[in-house]
């Protein structure tokens, strides 16, 4: 492979543009700290083995991030009960509520806020599965909660995409800055170092709100647009 990471060329500037102009990083402060934290605590557990030795290896397992994920649909269609492609405040309380998932009011407009990216007051597909993806990673989600979310597959997704981001981690902070992107890039390509515009266009993909560091969660947006989950009109609209 000639090109470092091939499927980030197909990330949506109009989602990007969307999450640029999303308003205050302060309703993003809350939830980026307790993730921030919950990286640093799995990453110190961790054995410091890891089934992802570069980028070429994250990449090859897309398709089976996508099969992991796409199952959700069902549970999204579900609660989306006025079938508006969005669910709302009251809509995810009940999502929550049925799937056992038990979650203070507060953690709940938490969620909502930081996973509601175009500020449309309603959650999407892409950001429904962000959603959970951090309440699995911030609570202890019950067998059945997991089975009801329509996919057997779903918590070893999750944790694939968990183990993803601490590959890219490399001084085990909690979030990523350009030095993990340039340092995991050219290990990747050790004979071919990656440009630094290509390190930066790689990093910028995921630093949506440019303050120089990527959280787990604007992590998983990208990761989200890069395997092509409910992104078919996007890419219409790009073409």
């Amino acid at each position: 492979t000639s090109h470092p990471c091939p499927p980030l060329k197909y990330l949506s500037n109009k989602v990007r543009g969307m999450l640029c102009h999303c308003g205050s990083q302060n309703k993003y402060a809350r939830l980026d700290a307790k993730l921030e934290k919950k990286m640093i605590e799995v990453k110190k557990s961790s054995s410091g083995h890891s089934n992802f030795k570069s980028i070429d290896s994250v990449i090859v397992r897309f398709p089976q991030f996508k099969d992991g994920l796409k199952n959700i649909k069902s549970v999204f269609e579900q609660y989306d009960e006025d079938s508006n492609g969005t669910i709302d405040r009251e809509e995810l309380k009940k999502c929550l509520e049925e799937l056992q998932l038990h979650l203070k009011e507060e953690e709940i407009e938490d969620l909502f806020k930081s996973c509601d990216i175009d500020g449309s007051e309603g959650i999407q597909f892409n950001e429904f599965i962000v959603l959970l993806c951090l309440i699995y990673l911030l609570t202890t989600p019950s067998s059945s909660s997991m089975s009801k979310m329509g996919s057997p597959q779903l918590k070893a997704t999750f944790d694939a995409i968990v183990e993803v981001f601490l590959f890219l981690d490399k001084n085990g902070d909690g979030r990523l800055n350009k030095k993990d992107m340039v340092k995991t890039l050219n290990e990747s390509y050790p004979r071919e170092k990656s440009p630094a515009h290509v390190t930066r266009t790689r990093f910028e993909e995921m630093d949506w709100d440019r303050n120089g560091k990527v959280s787990f969660r604007e992590f998983l947006f990208a990761l989200i647009s890069w395997i092509g989950i409910d992104n078919d009109e996007e890419i219409a609209e790009m073409e």
